[in-house]
């Protein structure tokens, strides 16, 4: 996959909290918004692991459903399912050609996933995808590091000041959580 565009995927944990807010903007071609309110961001495995993409979304939805299957197969094992997924995607004829990334989260790990053989965890608790993931990650990672803001605020700012610089990322957001901020 060379580019990744027409999306902002940002996953933030701090405080005991994990947060993963996605953009609704959709583009067809490099000119025109399609949709508004797409939901990139979704709940897996019963609630416990937390997916977003970037990327084509009919290749994003055949990666979630064979995540979900790894997931099951290896009974909510993030790591080995990201492993095993990656490993297939990367392999086989077929899956080498989706473009698409995915970013996962359970409550222990993050995960940056790619076609091109990558899994990757974050070493400072804060990951991006997509056209606007970099001004998404510089965001957050200015809010880390200055300010008192739990995991889900982070993401929502972070993401409200990636949409005003990047032109394939609006302000419809799906957020999704897992655990409690600490006091």
């Amino acid at each position: 996959m060379t580019d990744t565009h027409a999306t902002t995927i940002l996953l933030v944990r701090r405080g005991g909290c994990v947060a993963m807010a996605g953009d609704g903007q959709v583009t067809f071609g490099q000119n025109m918004i399609m949709k508004q309110t797409a939901r990139k961001v979704r709940r897996l495995n019963d609630g416990t692991v937390l997916a977003g993409f970037a990327g084509a979304t009919a290749d994003a939805f055949t990666l979630f459903e064979l995540f979900e299957e790894k997931l099951k197969h290896f009974r909510g094992n993030l790591l080995r399912a990201a492993v095993e997924l990656t490993k297939e995607w990367r392999k086989d004829k077929y899956l080498r050609r989706l473009d698409a990334m995915l970013l996962l989260a359970d409550s222990e790990h993050m995960l940056v996933l790619s076609g091109n053989g990558d899994v990757i965890e974050p070493d400072d608790g804060v990951t991006a995808i997509g056209s606007g993931g970099p001004y998404a990650l510089a965001a957050a990672r200015a809010l880390i590091g200055h300010s008192g803001l739990g995991a889900e605020e982070i993401v929502r700012e972070a993401m409200g000041i990636a949409a005003d610089i990047c032109v394939y990322t609006n302000r419809h957001l799906t957020v999704e959580v897992l655990g409690k901020e600490m006091e």
